[in-house]
């Protein structure tokens, strides 16, 4: 049975649902970018390439802007921190995404800390720079628009979810979602997720307690809805993890 105290600071996070896999749909043979190609080769094209290492951050919450970025190769994770300091990852970028792009438009500080899931490759331009296309290319600025508008509807989506699922509902959509970027059919309906993903991270993720995600994992390996095999989670059984994540 879920510890009534843990469960209970799940219901007092403040922080919204991730938007999880923003450009990350692996599976996908062009991965997905707000900006039309031509855009891309315009803009990114000469920027600079900066490398990220697993485990290294980009750039943290406060941070002053000074540009914006594009993943090339890679996936990063988008987190922010309660005032209690626990992590909250907000979304993953995949390669196609943009990075920073919010602070560009408003000239806000970094609203979240970016860090690489895995080494990553990316291109910068600078604020100056973006300034300089946007000039004399203004449909830029509509382009960002549509993306921004689609991670809006993904938080209220997400809201929603939050407000009517339980921990373990919000536990199967975080694992539903990974099976639905990285996942491969190895047969018989089984989802195999080529995605390395701790603990932490997957509670991190579903904006659950470590401790009530154990527990919850734990359940479902021995009603066979999930395995772990070596480091991967393994879909055993979609159909009842997508009942748990129905509201």
């Amino acid at each position: 049975m879920l510890s009534v105290a843990l469960v209970e600071r799940d219901r007092r996070l403040s922080l919204p649902e991730p938007l999880w896999l923003t450009g990350a749909r692996m599976k996908d043979d062009a991965p997905y970018s707000v900006l039309p190609a031509d855009f891309v080769t315009a803009l990114f094209g000469q920027a600079k390439s900066v490398m990220l290492a697993r485990n290294k951050t980009l750039f943290r919450a406060g941070d002053p802007c000074d540009g914006c970025y594009r993943v090339v190769e890679g996936l990063l994770k988008v987190t922010a921190a309660s005032a209690s300091r626990r992590e909250r990852i907000l979304a993953i970028l995949g390669p196609g995404a943009l990075v920073g792009e919010l602070s560009m438009i408003d000239g806000a500080p970094r609203s979240a800390s970016v860090t690489a899931i895995r080494d990553s490759q990316l291109r910068f331009v600078t604020g100056e720079a973006f300034e300089t296309f946007a000039q004399a290319t203004p449909e830029v600025y509509r382009h960002i628009s549509v993306g921004l508008a689609r991670h809006l509807r993904d938080n209220n989506n997400a809201l929603v979810a939050t407000s009517f699922l339980s921990v373990k509902g919000r536990a199967a959509r975080a694992l539903l979602g990974l099976a639905e970027a990285f996942g491969e059919d190895v047969g018989s309906g089984r989802i195999l997720i080529h995605q390395k993903v701790s603990q932490s991270d997957l509670a991190a993720m579903a904006g659950i307690a470590r401790e009530n995600l154990s527990r919850i994992l734990q359940e479902w390996m021995r009603n066979a809805l999930i395995k772990r095999l070596a480091s991967y989670y393994c879909v055993e059984n979609k159909a009842a993890l997508e009942r748990e994540a129905d509201p």
